[in-house]
């Protein structure tokens, strides 16, 4: 895994806003219309090839792919991939409405829902086996990404996917007799994603938002013990799912649910910065460039990053149409730097610009600003660390 040795890198969080062409395409696949196969696969061969030159021209070292291969949400898209489940309208209660922030909030959800409704009204449901499914469509994925990585050569490269405890996390299981069995059988099927993607020659980022989002779901009934001991047990089965995975060939992604909402039930970072440091990852991309969480850069004064790991701190946001000034960015860049070591730093973004295929936080033409201002922002630093 490369290291900020002679300078700050810049890389992101991963999914990035679909260019129009593609996304007609990806509508017809989640509303099941017949599509031209021949006519999507160039789409999103050139798609990718286009966004990683971007990237490329904007700054960005680590480049991904964009995720233009997921045809559904970062978490849902397994769905596609494992065997053993269903999708069934929802019955009862909607948890993806769910959450103490919503209960606090609930005239300024109700509004948001109004105008941005929650994107399913559909449950995926456990009904057998599961099983790895989907080596054909992510091996699409890797051609793509490599096809456009041979036009844009970089040194480090990464696909993001779902981190198990984010795998279809809110599933209604009729299979396994009990959730950890399932969480298991999800944790020994997705072994089978980060190694095809690590054997490819990239590095596979684990993206997990339910980690901490899992208190704000637990928070009206539960005790925090109760939430630390769940994620306690979900920290040994990513570990698991991780078996034969180098670990310097590993991201682990960590955020707070990326919705545009309050957020005053988010889990403080300091109360499972522990916890996310046992995850068997070379790199550990966290949240730090929003309201919510910028000042915890300074939970770095009382935790020690472990030697040889390197982190990436979002010093950009995704969910604001504000462009950081480059000097700010330099400014987070430095603060991190100065604690853990500028050579352990690597500058990155809070989360995807893009929440699913069809939804966005951003206007499209901002992400590259943002990306510019990341870079440069990094620039800066660097002149500054190694005066």
């Amino acid at each position: 895994m490369k290291r900020s040795d002679k300078r700050i890198l810049t890389t992101h969080v991963g999914s990035l806003i679909r260019p129009p062409d593609l996304r007609e395409f990806i509508k017809a696949r989640q509303s099941g219309k017949d599509y031209d196969k021949a006519a999507y696969a160039a789409c999103l061969k050139s798609s990718v090839a286009a966004v990683v030159r971007r990237q490329r021209e904007a700054g960005i070292d680590i480049p991904s792919d964009g995720e233009f291969g997921k045809a559904i949400s970062w978490s849902q898209y397994a769905l596609t991939r494992l065997s053993g489940f269903e999708r069934r309208p929802i019955v009862g209660q909607n948890l993806f409405t769910t959450g103490a922030d919503r209960a606090r909030f609930a005239e300024f959800y109700a509004e948001m829902d109004a105008q941005d409704p929650p994107n399913t009204n559909m449950e995926s449901v456990c009904v057998g086996p599961i099983k790895y499914t989907g080596h054909a469509e992510l091996q699409m994925d890797i051609d793509n990404f490599k096809a456009a990585l041979k036009d844009n050569p970089v040194e480090e490269a990464f696909l993001p996917v779902a981190a198990v405890s984010s795998v279809i996390p809110d599933r209604r299981d009729l299979h396994y007799k009990s959730r950890e069995a399932s969480d298991i059988a999800i944790a020994e099927a997705m072994r089978d994603e980060y190694r095809q993607i690590v054997d490819a020659g990239l590095l596979v980022q684990l993206d997990d938002a339910r980690a901490a989002v899992t208190w704000d779901r637990m928070s009206p009934n539960s005790s925090f013990a109760d939430y630390l001991k769940w994620l306690t047990r979900q920290v040994e089965i990513i570990n698991h799912s991780l078996e034969g995975v180098p670990e310097d060939r590993v991201r682990y992604h960590v955020c707070w649910g990326s919705w545009p909402g309050p957020h005053t039930t988010d889990v403080a970072f300091k109360d499972i910065a522990a916890l996310v440091l046992k995850i068997k990852a070379g790199a550990f991309v966290i949240e730090g460039a929003n309201p919510r969480h910028e000042h915890e850069w300074s939970v770095w004064k009382d935790v020690k990053l472990p030697a040889g790991k390197v982190l990436i701190p979002g010093v950009v946001s995704h969910a604001t149409n504000i462009v950081e000034h480059p000097e700010l960015v330099a400014e987070r860049i430095a603060r991190y730097a100065g604690l853990v070591g500028r050579e352990n730093v690597i500058a990155g973004t809070d989360c995807g610009f893009a929440q699913g295929p069809l939804l966005r936080r951003v206007h499209p033409s901002i992400v590259w600003a943002k990306f510019e201002a990341l870079a440069e922002g990094a620039r800066i630093a660097s002149k500054r660390l190694w005066a």
